[in-house]
């Protein structure tokens, strides 16, 4: 059994045990007690729905690994589609040229970078926790949305944005391979560049990469900046999919965001991760969501146990790290 382990550690990594061991677990449990969940229409329906936590997931993905954490991930993503409704509207609405459509786009990218700008650079130059920056954040990007919408939504889109939201290229949906060249960029990102290894550095110990000569403070502001251009690309998802925006779409995703996270073996205090755990995770978290869901449990049930998982989660992590700590002892 040991070897096993070993073996399975050396091809994908320990990070991968939790998210495959919960995703079997799933698999099994619906699979014996929810009907039809082993069918196309359920992963159909998951394949849809993955995309918008997914990329809110890699936009706090980032700042996690520095150690820090972006609160107001929700609402840059909604202040971002806000943008680009704005931009559509006044090109006229469901009648906006396609011309129209790639400068809603840019405005969303905009809105989103200057958003994780501000708030890296209050992290970078206050030396403020990053709990209390993105908090602080949040609740401005949602005051100035309620103040912009005035409470209400935003709708009514030209036609050719539905297939963003809706559409599928060879049975795949738009907006998962959407997501899965996020996932590739950020997986390049993090193994390839200095800014993956230099914000890895930085979780471990920032005062080490001081004085190994890394511009932290540019780097902590690069990282926030870019969640904040990943908050906008769900958000444009998000607008194409339901074909509105309201300011308060998708708060509960803040949590699960967190949990996919450290169900993919993110570390709480920065310095490793990688995207593909993180990946599967995600698949898992939707999985439970869509097999309550044909077992006729209420989605506030969901939400529940997404924070029950996440206490067992962390325990357990902490019990697997004791264990070790003190093997590595007597050796």
């Amino acid at each position: 059994m040991s070897s096993l382990i070993q073996k399975f550690n050396k091809t994908f990594g320990a990070d991968m045990a939790g998210p495959v061991i919960a995703f079997v677990v799933v698999m099994v449990i619906f699979g014996l007690g929810a009907d039809n969940f082993l069918s196309l229409g359920t992963f159909g329906s998951v394949a849809f729905q993955l995309p918008e936590l997914g990329l809110l997931t890699l936009a706090m993905l980032l700042p996690l690994l520095t150690g820090g954490i972006n609160l107001s991930v929700t609402f840059t993503a909604n202040l971002s589609g806000l943008a680009a409704a704005s931009v559509l509207q006044a090109f006229g609405g469901v009648d906006a040229s396609g011309g129209a459509f790639v400068i809603a786009v840019a405005a969303a990218v905009a809105t989103g970078a200057a958003a994780g700008l501000m708030t890296g650079a209050a992290i970078a130059y206050t030396r403020a926790h990053p709990i209390l920056v993105t908090l602080s954040m949040m609740i401005f990007l949602r005051g100035l949305g309620e103040f912009l919408t005035r409470g209400g939504d935003v709708s009514g889109f030209p036609s050719y944005m539905e297939p963003i939201g809706h559409g599928s290229i060879f049975g795949l949906p738009i907006p998962l391979l959407i997501f899965i060249v996020c996932v590739g960029i950020w997986q390049v990102l993090l193994t390839r560049s200095k800014l993956g290894f230099g914000l890895l550095m930085i979780g471990s110990n920032v005062e080490a990469g001081q004085y190994s000569g890394l511009n932290t403070r540019r780097i902590i502001m690069l990282v926030y900046t870019l969640s904040g251009v990943m908050c906008a690309v769900g958000g444009i998802i998000m607008l194409a999919r339901f074909n509105s925006v309201r300011i308060g779409h998708g708060e509960s995703y803040l949590l699960i965001t967190v949990l996919a996270a450290f169900l993919g073996g993110i570390n709480p205090f920065g310095g490793f991760g990688r995207v593909l755990p993180v990946f599967v995770a995600l698949v898992v978290l939707q999985l439970l969501s869509s097999g309550l869901n044909l077992m006729g449990a209420n989605q506030h049930l969901a939400t529940a146990l997404w924070g029950v998982l996440m206490i067992v989660v962390m325990a357990a992590r902490t019990i697997v790290s004791s264990y070790f700590a003190s093997r590595r002892k007597k050796i």
